[in-house]
């Protein structure tokens, strides 16, 4: 591993331990490093997840209009290397292959979205429908239930119809709410009788943030200190409608359920011992997550929220809060619209209180007045961002249950990525993640936390937004440079499998044999893979040889 990773610098400081505790759960005496041996309640779901831009390619077939990232990742120097999704791991075509893939794993549930513009090309229920697209979601929900596992089925991971964006700003306009909610009500319509389990959004931070404040993902806006507050405001507000929807038109037919599927890191603060960095966590924590939660759960922005976006617009000498405000009707419409929490986690940052003066101009970051660290001892697979500290885990989900009246909670999103300069399906540091993650997760049900379900992200190796293809998350090894993009698993595939088949960790004796027996099964595959490198270096030799044709003398 330490050979083949592609190090990145990163800016780190050092540091400790804690915030806000909980009558349950003591944050000062928690012991970090400690290995709890022990099983999740029966009926527990395991899961993998995928999204329809990162894996399902053909981005162009059968009706397809096109996506806000498809227009993005065309654009030069956007994407890493300029990668794109237009083919991905072409999952469009391997719906049987990929279940098999599932099935083999003994998966309860997959987590999968559905492209909004493969079935709306133009982003409009009137203008048009595509019957192609609805046949490709129909079939893979069919062969999924056919294969005893659960779909859970996002409506919205990201790739927003071009043409909306073009003629309307996307989630800058208000309009954006009604059409989302046609959208939505053509899936429920169609998919409904075989979907128990939507989630209308999938990080709205992420589409919020780096989509409309600093410009890294799709539509590449950079609307400073307002983009980011306007998007997020017609987002929640799109999340509430359709759950009214489908909660007064389809839920006594379907008996299914609508949540979202919020992203949040673990903030701790720097001193426990110090009031301001406490303070500060806190605020980390209701900006981050509780911008979307707390609308949600209590019909309003977290009150902290309110006074730092409003007191730095004022003084920036504007009129109003750059931080849009919910009328009473709205907040009584969107107060209790959440039949579950999604909840996507992967790493933790230590925090502290740091000022940022007024003149330095607006912005989402500069409003919290903190700063971020984190410790350079943490473990780092590569990915500049994504430090594995398990402990984080735990308490973040100790925060939802206190925070929010412990909802139901389904983990939507957990896992760990590397970069490579060559390739290695023994990844020891993907089974020590999970095995550590998945081991706070049981102590946070144990303290009493209403986790339902669990999905490991990502099935594949898939396009990573921004970073293009140099990031890879999957248990299953995808081979972009092969023409048929074969799957290869990873140790990782057999280690959860095992956490699958025995629902935790039962001793200890039993979960030392799984990590060597992982690893002698992905030495095979990386000899397949290898030859199958070999061969597809050969082909490509010999078809780039010259063309020599036989000579014959003239008689």
């Amino acid at each position: 591993m330490a050979q083949c990773r592609l190090l990145r610098v990163c800016h780190v400081l050092v540091l400790a331990l804690c915030v806000s505790a909980t009558e349950d759960f003591d944050w000062t005496r928690n012991e970090k490093g400690s290995f709890y041996y022990g099983t999740f309640p029966t009926g527990f779901s395991w899961g993998a997840g995928s999204s329809a831009y990162q894996t399902e390619g053909a981005w162009d077939k059968d009706g397809k209009g096109m996506s806000i990232w498809d227009a993005f990742s065309h654009k030069k120097g956007k994407i890493y290397l300029n990668d794109t999704g237009d083919s991905s791991c072409d999952g469009y075509y391997t719906v049987k292959e990929d279940i098999r893939l599932m099935k083999d794993m003994k998966l309860n549930h997959y987590r999968f979205s559905i492209s909004w513009p493969r079935i709306m090309p133009k982003g409009i229920k009137s203008d048009q429908i595509n019957e192609k697209g609805i046949q490709y979601y129909d079939n893979l929900i069919s062969m999924l239930l056919e294969n005893q596992i659960t779909p859970i089925v996002t409506l919205y991971h990201w790739d927003l119809p071009q043409v909306l964006e073009e003629k309307y700003g996307g989630w800058q306009n208000s309009s954006m709410i009604n059409f989302f909610n046609d959208y939505a009500n053509l899936c429920f319509e169609r998919f409904g009788s075989r979907v128990k389990y939507w989630i209308t959004f999938n990080n709205p931070w992420s589409i919020a943030v780096e989509g409309y404040e600093t410009g890294e993902h799709a539509p590449g806006l950079k609307l400073k200190g307002t983009g980011a507050y306007k998007a997020a405001h017609n987002i929640i507000k799109a999340h509430a409608k359709v759950w009214h929807t489908y909660d007064t038109q389809w839920r006594s037919k379907q008996k299914g359920m609508v949540g979202i599927s919020l992203s949040g890191d673990w903030g701790e603060p720097v001193d426990i011992t110090n009031q301001r960095d406490i303070e500060a966590a806190d605020r980390y924590m209701q900006f981050y997550l509780g911008w979307f939660a707390t609308p949600l759960f209590n019909g309003d922005y977290p009150q902290v929220m309110k006074d730092y976006v409003g007191r730095k617009s004022a003084q920036q000498g504007l009129g109003s809060s750059r931080l849009p405000t919910f009328n009473p009707q709205e907040k009584s419409y969107i107060r209790g619209t959440c039949d579950f929490l999604g909840i996507g986690h992967f790493t933790t940052r230590y925090i502290t209180q740091k000022n940022y003066p007024s003149i330095r101009g607006n912005s989402y970051f500069t409003d919290r007045d903190l700063a971020e660290l984190v410790d350079p001892q943490w473990p780092d697979p590569g990915s500049e961002w994504l430090y594995s500290v398990p402990w984080g885990f735990r308490r973040l989900l100790n925060f939802v249950k206190s925070q929010y009246g412990n909802p139901m909670i389904y983990v939507t999103e957990n896992g760990v990525s590397e970069k490579m300069v060559c390739t290695d399906l023994c990844d020891e540091w993907r089974m020590q993640y999970f095995k550590d993650y998945i081991n706070e997760m049981l102590k946070a049900v144990n303290d009493g936390v209403n986790v339902k379900g669990y999905t490991a992200w990502s099935l594949l190796d898939k396009f990573e937004w921004d970073e293009g293809y140099s990031e890879r998350f999957g248990l299953y090894y995808v081979d972009f440079r092969s023409k048929n993009k074969p799957r290869y698993p990873k140790a990782s595939v057999q280690y959860y499998k095992r956490i699958i088949s025995s629902n935790g960790f039962p001793n200890q004796r039993e979960i030392e044999s799984w990590k060597r027996k992982a690893t002698e099964t992905c030495t095979s595959s990386n000899q397949l893979l290898a030859a199958a490198r070999r061969k597809s270096k050969e082909n490509k030799e010999h078809a780039e040889m010259p063309k020599v044709w036989p000579v014959h003398d003239e008689v």
